[in-house]
């Protein structure tokens, strides 16, 4: 059984739905076809995913907000052929590829942080090896009922939540997103429930609940939680874990007692990990498995424990006169500040040192630049300090909470940030 927005759905009914709309939609496994779909409703979402599933057919699932010309222009960057909007009548797409007869893939758009998105393919007995992997190795959510309150359309929510509940033989409850009260209202209903949805969300949901409840179990991924929200989301729940992946590969490793936001998990046994050996010398993140080598663009280091340690992205790293300058430690610094609600820092060009740290912050009220400055050489070494920071109004953060440097950097460099008065 199932929950969806409220409704249950038992199993018969499920099977009937995914037959359905495998018939009607035309869905073949080996055909090398590869189709689109955009459901704005969960319940038609999800059957038609685990319809390609169970056939082995090949399927771009598109998020449920994307118009329809945006759909179709992702549809078409994916090589599909045909895409489903809302209805199983479906539409050829012109221009695509021919179809490569093979096995049936989930596809997934990267998220586009580190450059343009694109299009990843996972054979679906990848996915299928994920999730034994996952249930085997990450034990502790045994008897608690997982609850997806992000979108199923992305492998986190549809994998890692949706799947692997099932695998686990529990009722998954999937919910929609854009509520938070009506989040924590259903969270109170549910007993042990194993909350599935985006570090932003989270940290909503901490500033919320009254000082005297708690979460009984809560999963993040997708980004690094900044100190501040680590802090207030720790407190307000009981169980908290952390997952690490990419797109090509998955989940890559599982923290199931987060105590610190940057210890990221202990890697799946189905991966073999490459890192730095200490804090002094991390190294790129490299994931061997059978479908190659993986390089993440992250720099991290192994503890002896085997605890898989994430100090920053590769390309975000700020080199000041030949020292590396992580933008989370800024950040992190820069967001205890009173006053201060959100911060992002990259390199800006110098002439002397190469590079120095560029900084653009919110705040509840206005905060002067020297005060900021004064606050970071109380905790950061000098290198560290921004040589400039910037007041504006929000920074901009992706659906999942994640921010993307390069992009901060180019929509304030192209003047699309104003600075606050």
């Amino acid at each position: 059984m199932i929950e969806i927005d409220g409704r249950n759905v038992a199993a018969d009914e499920m099977e009937a739905a995914l037959a359905h709309f495998a018939e009607r939609a035309g869905l073949r496994g080996g055909s090398g076809e590869r189709v689109a779909a955009r459901f704005r409703d969960n319940p038609s979402s999800l059957a038609f995913i685990l319809a390609a599933r169970r056939v082995g057919a090949t399927l771009l699932p598109i998020h449920p907000a994307l118009p329809n010309d945006g759909a179709r222009r992702l549809a078409a960057r994916a090589g599909c052929h045909r895409i489903f909007l809302d209805d199983l009548d479906g539409e050829s797409l012109d221009e695509a590829p021919p179809p490569v007869p093979g096995e049936g893939h989930l596809l997934q758009m990267s998220s586009g942080t580190t450059g343009d998105p694109k299009c990843i393919a996972r054979p679906w007995h990848a996915v299928e090896r994920e999730i034994e992997s996952y249930v085997a190795a990450f034990t502790e959510p045994e008897g608690m009922t997982p609850v997806i309150a992000c979108p199923i359309t992305h492998s986190y929510g549809l994998i890692c939540g949706l799947l692997v509940g099932l695998r686990r033989g529990r009722a998954p409850v999937v919910l929609e997103t854009g509520n938070p009260k009506y989040l924590l209202r259903r969270l109170r209903e549910i007993e042990r429930p194993l909350l599935y949805t985006s570090p932003a969300m989270l940290h909503t949901l901490a500033r919320l609940m009254p000082e005297n409840e708690r979460i009984h179990a809560a999963m993040t991924s997708g980004t690094l939680l900044p100190a501040p929200w680590f802090t207030a989301i720790r407190a307000r729940v009981t169980h908290l874990f952390q997952q690490y992946g990419c797109s090509e590969t998955g989940c890559i490793a599982v923290n199931p007692d987060l105590q610190r936001a940057d210890a990221i998990g202990r890697p799946l046994p189905h991966h073999r990990v490459r890192a730095g050996e200490s804090a002094e010398a991390p190294a790129e993140i490299v994931v061997e498995g059978e479908g190659g080598t993986v390089r993440t663009g992250d720099l991290g280091y192994r503890q002896p424990d085997g605890m898989l340690v994430f100090v920053a992205r590769e390309s975000d790293t700020i080199n000041v006169s030949g020292l590396n300058v992580y933008p989370g430690e800024v950040e992190d610094v820069v967001m205890a500040m009173p006053g201060v609600t959100d911060a992002v820092a990259f390199a800006k060009a110098d002439a002397f040192a190469g590079e120095r740290v560029m900084l653009l912050f919110s705040a509840e009220a206005p905060v002067p630049p020297r005060a900021l400055q004064d606050w970071c050489r109380r905790w950061l070494a000098g290198h560290q300090v921004p040589v400039e920071a910037v007041q504006v109004g929000a920074i901009p953060r992706q659906a999942n909470g994640k921010i993307s440097r390069r992009e901060a950097a180019e929509r304030y460099r192209s003047g699309a940030m104003e600075a606050t008065p």
